[in-house]
């Protein structure tokens, strides 16, 4: 009874115990204020539209001082004590990064993230929460694997955000951060809509914690 019971409880890793872990783990996981969460697998839809705006950023900063980052590379988020891999993060300028640890920054200016099934709902939800506390966020991108569709959020003044949506192929998404246009098609070019993502929910990523 009593070992059944230890080994259901919950252990709870310091910021520093999670890092030395990752450095080593098979898999990404994300760090939740003391949880350790595995991520899920990516689909080849979901690489292939992170490749093609990550792609067509790089292009597109090429002359100017932003820098583009996928998703190997670590967001902390103070506040809320935690670790997360966003699928493209772009930074204005110089990274600023967490105990000048090269593998996790700590000042995007944008992060996009490609929606799944198991977690579209943490996405719009508790994570873009998490990002408003972040100084420097000024836009939330958020990109469907599964059809042309587009949600953008822009911070305006007061704390207050605005909402855009783009679902048609033949226009470009606009940034408000800076001046750069992604037209939909290349963003969704080689994307196969025919390719069923799973259906799984991952439980871990229900988050009931308040501001």
């Amino acid at each position: 009874m009593t070992a059944t019971l230890q080994s259901t409880q919950q252990r709870y890793y310091t910021p520093e115990e999670y890092l030395a872990l990752e450095e080593t783990a098979e898999y990404k996981s994300e760090y939740h204020d003391g949880e350790i969460v595995p991520m899920t697998g990516g689909t080849t839809n979901h690489n292939q539209i992170a490749l093609n705006v990550s792609v067509a950023l790089s292009v597109a900063f090429k002359s100017k001082d932003y820098r583009v980052f996928m998703g190997d590379v670590r967001l902390w988020i103070p506040r809320f004590n935690r670790f997360t891999y966003p699928d493209v993060m772009v930074i204005a300028g110089q990274p600023e990064y967490y105990n000048n640890r090269k593998d996790t920054i700590t000042n995007p200016q944008v992060i996009i993230e490609v929606l799944s099934k198991s977690t579209k709902g943490y996405d719009r939800s508790d994570k873009f929460r998490f990002y408003r506390t972040i100084p420097t966020f000024q836009e939330y991108i958020l990109l469907d694997q599964n059809q042309v569709f587009i949600e953008q959020f822009s911070k305006q003044a007061n704390k207050r955000w605005s909402y855009s949506v783009y679902d048609e192929e033949d226009t470009a998404l606009v940034f408000s951060s800076f001046q750069v246009e992604v037209s939909l098609a290349d963003i969704y070019e080689k994307v196969d809509f025919e390719a069923e993502e799973p259906e799984e929910e991952i439980e871990d990523l229900k988050e009931d914690e308040g501001e």
